[in-house]
């Protein structure tokens, strides 16, 4: 992977979520993710129609003091909730982002199932309003 660009997103409450976020080709996006203060619980979701993964999703708890990287490929979609106050985290990406191809999917889609440890008590109205699935990205 080509690292093209690097951003930190700071997240000072407990209980923030963040995505589902991914781009939409030609500018899709492979990311690595690493938590560098706090702690995240992590979730990718495989929208590639092509994968056998399709529709799945994978998480991971990053911390501060884990040696844990997460490894996000092209066409899935990437979240996180915040498990501490003051939890940040660091992408770098094979892209560089490019607001007209920014998409998302919700992040409590049931068409997902994803099982995260708590309710958001923070979320942003545009990943609060990503609209159902429904076999395509929204």
């Amino acid at each position: 992977m080509r690292v093209v660009q690097t951003n930190i997103s700071r997240n000072r409450r407990k209980g923030t979520l963040r995505g589902m976020h991914l781009q939409a080709e030609p500018h899709a996006e492979a990311k690595v993710v690493q938590c560098v203060r706090g702690r995240i619980y992590d979730v990718a979701v495989d929208l590639r129609q092509e994968s056998p993964t399709y529709r799945r999703w994978a998480a991971i708890e990053l911390a501060e003091k884990g040696e844990q990287l997460l490894y996000i490929p092209k066409g899935c979609a990437h979240g996180f909730l915040t498990l501490e106050d003051n939890s940040d985290i660091v992408y770098l990406m094979d892209n560089p982002f490019v607001p007209h191809a920014a998409l998302g999917v919700r992040w409590n889609d049931p068409a997902f199932g994803i099982q995260w440890p708590g309710q958001p008590v923070e979320i942003s109205e545009r990943d609060a309003t990503y609209l159902d699935f429904a076999g395509r990205v929204a």
